[in-house]
């Protein structure tokens, strides 16, 4: 029997809000290591909850540092026990939790370049501390004066590999508002109205599949690493996710967890104000856009509960059983403030467009998922999107295993699939090939080829595309209608 990873590979981090994670994928783009650190079980001295301190206000988060350094030590501990082969590791890349930023005080850069292969990461790395930029320049410019370099946890995790600063990538960096995204550049006035000296606290970005190093020599002492294994730039784990779905222009990854959230490949991005806009990871020349939607499992969660017994099979039938366009009722489900767009409450329409109290028989089960899904394609289309002969959907998280919910992903009449990965972490690895195969010069979609494909849901009913299409129109103007009236009554 082969040792663990005693074949060419690379390795995919995922760096999240509860956890550190690590793949190992095989030139056949097959996983075949992973393993876990959750901050709150495994490394209990930091006292998190969620892998988070939520500070007296109840406004303010942040997540101890260290614990990040301390769970990589975990992990690759762990790698070696088990007799992992790191010298078949030929590049890395991550993923890392977006708007977090990370400040490294003054002489760190020298820390991380001289660091012994003796002792743990965390036992050498005890100076960091994270906050967001404008508000620390504003409320203890002490530190901020005593600031060498400012990472997204993305770029603050590549540097433990590096041993030096890493850049922040151009997807990642976009999430900042600080990024002009169509010429990739640091926006001066942005940069400026932030806080002073910031670009030279930043670095200058680079394009997400830019190989920025090799591993430390700390890596390859300790550890084992090849001295050639390369450091691919990481990025958000938002962006590592669409290229772990594989999504290509005109493809949609649909989140369906305890907030809904979209994944948009764009060619061109339409300014809006909701929403947000990044670079793509995976082709610098296009864009991705993500919507999230508060109201998600937990809102169908309660109208189970209201209307169907409690029991998801119930909900399921009702769901089934409910004709496309649910004869023209239609329903507003926002039990918390919603984010896409901004209003709570709940609000139901029939046929005339006259608001109901409630939505007769299972005529409310689908109203609800009926208008999740027309709310996602109306807003996805707000940004830019448009649906094109090749698109497909491709949805992940605790509801894409029911079927009857995936169905009425029939609004956007392109064929729903299903992929089991961990999307992020994947895709960090699949982003690992894609720089050590060159980057730019080369199509994302040839390198994961041989990846594994996401299996076929769903396909869109005949006659969808006409029912839905004439609900669009209708479900956008009482949304604007709802807006209105929630405005005027502030």
């Amino acid at each position: 029997m082969a040792r663990p990873g005693a074949r060419r590979c690379c390795l995919g981090w995922d760096f999240s809000t509860q956890q550190v994670k690590v793949v190992a994928v095989d030139s056949d783009l097959t996983v075949f290591y992973e393993d876990s650190v959750h901050f709150d079980r495994d490394l209990p001295e930091f006292g998190t909850q969620g892998g988070v301190h939520v500070h007296k206000d109840g406004l303010t988060v942040t997540s101890p540092v260290l614990m990040w350094v301390q769970a990589l030590d975990v992990l690759l501990e762990k790698m070696k026990a088990s007799g992992f082969d790191f010298s078949q590791v030929v590049a890395l890349s991550g993923a890392g939790q977006q708007h977090g930023s990370v400040y490294w005080k003054r002489g760190a850069g020298r820390v991380l370049t001289s660091l012994s292969p003796a002792l743990p990461l965390h036992e050498q790395l005890q100076r960091f501390t994270g906050n967001q930029i404008a508000k620390i320049h504003q409320q203890n410019p002490e530190a901020y004066a005593q600031t060498e370099r400012i990472s997204l946890v993305s770029s603050f995790a590549a540097s433990l590999f590096l041993g030096s600063y890493s850049p922040t990538d151009y997807s990642d960096g976009s999430g900042m508002n600080l990024l002009q995204i169509q010429e990739k550049v640091w926006s001066r006035p942005c940069l400026d109205a932030c806080a002073p000296r910031l670009e030279e606290k930043l670095g200058p970005p680079v394009p997400s599949c830019s190989v920025v190093g090799a591993v430390s020599s700390y890596y390859v002492q300790r550890y084992g690493f090849s001295p050639g294994c390369k450091v691919v730039a990481f990025t958000g784990d938002n962006p590592a996710s669409l290229a772990g779905m594989k999504l290509e222009e005109g493809d949609i990854a649909v989140s369906l967890g305890t907030s809904d959230t979209l994944f948009l490949w764009l060619r061109e991005p339409t300014p809006a104000l909701e929403g947000h806009i990044f670079c793509n990871p995976v082709d610098p020349r296009h864009y991705m856009a993500l919507l999230c939607f508060k109201n998600g499992s937990l809102m169908r969660e309660k109208i189970r509960d209201e209307s169907a017994s409690c029991s998801w099979s119930e909900f399921s039938r009702a769901l089934g059983s409910t004709e496309m366009g649910n004869g023209g009722q239609l329903g507003f489900y926002f039990d918390v403030m919603e984010i896409t767009p901004d209003v709570i409450g709940r609000y139901r329409f029939n046929a005339d467009g006259r608001e109901v109290s409630a939505s007769p028989g299972n005529g409310e089960i689908g109203a609800l998922v009926e208008g999740q899904s027309m709310a996602k394609r109306i807003h996805a289309e707000g940004l830019g999107y448009r649906i094109m002969p090749k698109t497909k959907i491709l949805a992940t998280g605790g509801a894409s295993h029911n079927r009857d919910l995936l169905q009425v992903l029939d609004v956007f009449g392109a064929p729903v699939y299903v992929a089991d990965t961990n999307s992020a972490c994947v895709g960090s690895a699949y982003r690992a090939f894609h720089g050590l195969a060159g980057g730019t010069d080369v199509a994302f979609a040839d390198v994961v080829k041989l990846a594994p494909s996401p299996r076929l849901a769903a396909s869109p009913h005949p006659g969808a595309s006409q029912v839905y299409e004439a609900l669009l129109p209708r479900y956008a103007s009482l949304e604007q209608r709802i807006l209105s009236q929630a405005r005027s009554a502030e």
